[in-house]
């Protein structure tokens, strides 16, 4: 067996004592530090915080700005597409039906309505110099819209069959029974002239007569909605929807003779 000397006994003895006194002090003072530097840590890890809370707030503020324009236009975008998508079906039933038509026809842009509370009438962007003229008949695909009623150059003036000025010479496509069309300024027509025993009922087709000076015959005009009898009870009168929504006109086709 190995025996140590007294001497050496005592060397390792006193190296155990340093390396414990070493450890303790380190210990000691780690937890020193850390109590004499933790405020001042804390107060740099907020500084650090709220710094980069600005910074992220500012970035975020930018990237939410460029994010709203790119959603407006897109938006604005999608309703320009859903306008000319809006724009190419009217004008292709509109074509449609000038194709199929007898008619010679004009097409033309509503670019304004008349102010007038009294009266119904629309400006076209087509005038004497496209071959329009006063007293030409006016429709869409719908149906009759109305008639010319002044002409310039490059405009004219319609006025529509819902004004109360506006008379239009009708039958009663089913029975051919025959009465005077004219406007009230509201969503419907009135049919008068009618005789008691009158061949006409709701859901009638009524269309322009062959006695019309104005219009050619054969244009739709609209459907029967009610019957009623005149004041005077010598008559009967029709409630007539146009087919034409004359609320919301666009273009229309005038009618060359």
């Amino acid at each position: 067996m190995l025996k140590l000397s007294r001497k050496t006994i005592t060397s390792i003895a006193a190296i155990a004592f340093l390396i414990f006194l070493v450890s303790v002090f380190s210990s000691s003072f780690k937890n020193t530090s850390q109590r004499v530097f933790k405020p001042h840590l804390s107060l740099i890890d907020m500084i650090k915080r709220e710094l980069g809370g600005i910074v992220f707030f500012h970035r975020n503020m930018v990237d939410s700005d460029r994010l709203r324009y790119v959603v407006g236009e897109l938006r604005r975008k999608l309703f320009e597409m859903r306008e000319t998508e809006q724009e190419n079906l009217r004008l292709k039933g509109l074509f449609s039906f000038k194709k199929n038509s007898p008619f010679r026809m004009v097409c033309a842009r509503v670019i304004a309505r008349s102010p007038d509370s009294w009266s119904s009438s629309l400006i076209i962007d087509k005038g004497r110099n496209s071959g329009i003229r006063r007293g030409m008949a006016v429709v869409n695909a719908s149906g009759l819209l109305g008639r010319i009623i002044e002409s310039s150059e490059d405009t004219s003036k319609v006025l529509l069959i819902n004004d109360p000025s506006q008379g239009v010479s009708a039958i009663v496509q089913r029975s051919r029974q025959e009465g005077l069309v004219s406007g009230s300024l509201g969503s419907n027509l009135i049919m008068r002239y009618l005789p008691n025993d009158a061949q006409i009922a709701p859901g009638d087709t009524i269309i322009t007569s062959e006695l019309s000076r104005v219009y050619p015959r054969g244009l739709l005009v609209g459907k029967v909605v009610s019957i009623g009898k005149e004041f005077s009870g010598l008559s009967r009168y029709a409630v007539i929807r146009p087919s034409a929504d004359l609320s919301g006109i666009e273009e229309v086709l005038v009618i060359i003779p």
